[in-house]
């Protein structure tokens, strides 16, 4: 089979895809990109068996049809040392010899049979939605964040979405973080959730940050979801399990309530909390009328800092301690100018909300669990 293809449609195809491979795979197969050739169209699959990802590309000529697999990370290797120029590949179906030819040079490389690539996973008794590519990208920007690491709670490692009648929303949280982020202008008939694991996730949103607001395609059942965006498509098994009641760990009626500059505020903690001790990161915030104090310590090696904020505040005055690196990693997921922090007790959570929401069809919450003040 034979085919031309520009440079970069080709490497853009193969970088999305590179991610979805990984070095210690059971199957050597699967170190390998599967080329298929058909109806004048390239379509190109990566797969670690818990995800597959496909991108399709219109080639400038076709000649023939076949498949054949090439080993991914030689050929990405190869491919991003090409200008952007048309590439001739004429790939033998018999000895899987795969010739790369420019204006300036020949390319060999030596590529599989086909047969031992798993099929792609079909979804079944699935439910449908369609979401705008820039929804799904910011609920995932918004969010993945805040996932966990710990594998002994599985269902903490994904990012949870739920799609009501109202609206669809998107969770994440690691016990000691949690956001909760909904979009109004996305609705279902049918209550369904899932929970997709945060490594496609990672990998989906490189891709839906250049599609705007086009229309993806959301199929999911039990076990697996695919998002279909014409050119790219994303399949990957579901984690399985119940999520935990979220709603049950947002305190409401908290009396306290703070405004202040997000982006100072973050350069503040980020300034402070480089004292911090290592082991906790731990900076306290003491609020005394309008002016927010913060500090932090290091009693082993003598350090500390200080660092004083106008801000907003309803309530009683109140000290409250946080780890510096979660409060920096929610305060930088809050885009607008202001940030609300409201509060109750110092050991209870602090939740944070902007001030102005970007959209007015969206509503984000971020909570955060305090540290024991030293």
């Amino acid at each position: 089979m034979k085919f031309i293809v520009s440079r970069s449609k080709l490497f853009k195809a193969v970088q999305a895809l590179g991610g979805v491979i990984t070095p210690s795979n059971t199957m050597p197969i699967l170190e390998d990109f599967l080329f298929e050739l058909s109806d004048n169209k390239l379509s190109i699959t990566a797969s670690n068996l818990e995800t597959t990802m496909v991108a399709s590309i219109q080639p400038d000529m076709v000649d023939g049809s076949g498949q054949v697999t090439i080993p991914a990370r030689l050929f990405i290797d190869a491919i991003k040392n090409f200008p952007d120029i048309p590439l001739s590949f004429n790939i033998s179906e018999d000895t899987y010899a795969i010739e790369i030819t420019t204006n300036e040079g020949v390319y060999k490389m030596v590529g599989h049979s086909s047969s031992e690539f798993p099929q792609l996973p079909k979804i079944e008794d699935s439910d449908v939605l369609e979401v705008p590519a820039d929804v799904l990208a910011c609920g995932f920007e918004k969010t993945i964040f805040a996932t966990g690491s710990d594998e002994i709670r599985p269902v903490m490692t994904g990012v949870y979405l739920n799609v009501s009648d109202t609206c669809l929303t998107f969770v994440a949280t690691d016990a000691h973080r949690l956001v909760r982020y909904k979009r109004f202008d996305v609705k279902s008939d049918r209550n369904s959730s899932i929970i997709i694991p945060k490594k496609p996730v990672n990998q989906l949103k490189a891709v839906l940050s250049t599609k705007g607001d086009d229309k993806v395609l959301v199929k999911f059942n039990r076990t697996n979801v695919s998002f279909d965006l014409g050119d790219f498509r994303l399949i990957c098994r579901l984690i399985e399990g119940v999520y935990p009641n979220y709603e049950a760990v947002i305190p409401t009626n908290n009396p306290n309530k703070l405004v202040v500059d997000c982006q100072l505020l973050n350069a503040a903690i980020r300034r402070v909390g480089t004292f911090s001790n290592k082991a906790t990161h731990q900076v306290r915030l003491k609020i005394s009328g309008q002016e927010l104090l913060i500090s932090a310590e290091d009693l082993d090696y003598y350090n500390e800092a200080k660092e004083r904020l106008t801000s907003s505040y309803e309530g009683a005055d109140m000290e409250i301690g946080f780890n510096s690196r979660f409060l920096q990693d929610i305060l930088s997921n809050i885009t607008q100018q202001s940030v609300r922090i409201e509060l109750s007790a110092p050991n209870r959570a602090g939740i944070m909300t902007p001030v102005d929401n970007e959209n007015a069809d969206e509503d984000i919450l971020m909570l955060l669990m305090p540290v024991m003040l030293s």
